[in-house]
Order: C-alpha cells, then structure tokens, then sequence
C-alpha cells in the first residue's frame, strides 16, 4: 500500500470523524459503555482464533464486519476512512497498547483485516 494512498485514507478518516463529531454533539448518541463491551467481547474472539487464522479467512472476516458495524453505531465510514482507522490503531501509542493488550499481534493482524475487509466494499456508501 503506498504512501499516498495511505495518506488518503488518513485524511478521510480526520474528516469523516471531525464532520460526525460537529454533527451529533460528540457522538452524543452512542451508548459508550455498551460499545466498550461489545469491542471487548470481539477483541477477545479475534485473540482467540488470532494463532490458528490468516487475516482473510472467513470467521475472521465475519468479525471484522461485526467491528464495522460497532464503528458504525458512531458514523458510517467510508472505505479510505475504515482503513485510515486501521492505520491510527497501529500509529497511535495508546490504541496500539490497548489493541495489543488482547494479543501482542492484535494491531498487525486486525489492520490487514480491516484493509481486506475495505477492499470488499461490502456494506460501504463510499
């Protein structure tokens, strides 16, 4: 994946957040406790089938559309923003310990994933 696309999907996702954000007061309308727990209790399915799976394999694709749909409770991200969100997992300090708490290779694992996923297009306006 090259740089300026990379760069591209970084920008989507700044702008699709930054937009929804100004739209529904913060994401007023998500029951964050709720999205907590169902992220933890995915997190924990990917962790363990993670060792035994390739990022394309069905199961594992089956939950990655479970993710995009718990993103979705926030904004519908486009395609470029969905893989931009992977990206900030593995950029971000904070969200690649968090991720990597449930598996040292969480991040990695999890972005080629949602990369696949992304290029399915299946479930995206955009």
């Amino acid at each position: 994946m090259g740089n300026q696309y990379e760069e591209e999907c970084r920008r989507s996702l700044a702008e699709e957040q930054a937009k929804s954000l100004a739209e529904t007061n913060n994401w007023d309308h998500v029951d964050r406790p709720q999205v907590h727990q169902d992220w933890d209790v995915l997190y924990r399915e990917i962790a363990a089938c993670l060792d035994d799976s390739l990022p394309g394999d069905p199961r594992i694709q089956e939950l990655v559309r479970r993710h995009f749909g718990i993103a979705c409770r926030f904004y519908a991200p486009s395609r470029k923003a969905y893989v931009g969100m992977a990206l900030f997992y593995a950029e971000d300090d904070s969200m690649r310990e968090f991720h990597n708490s449930y598996h040292p290779r969480m991040v990695e694992f999890l972005g080629e994933a949602m990369r696949m996923f992304a290029d399915r297009g299946v479930g995206f306006t955009s």
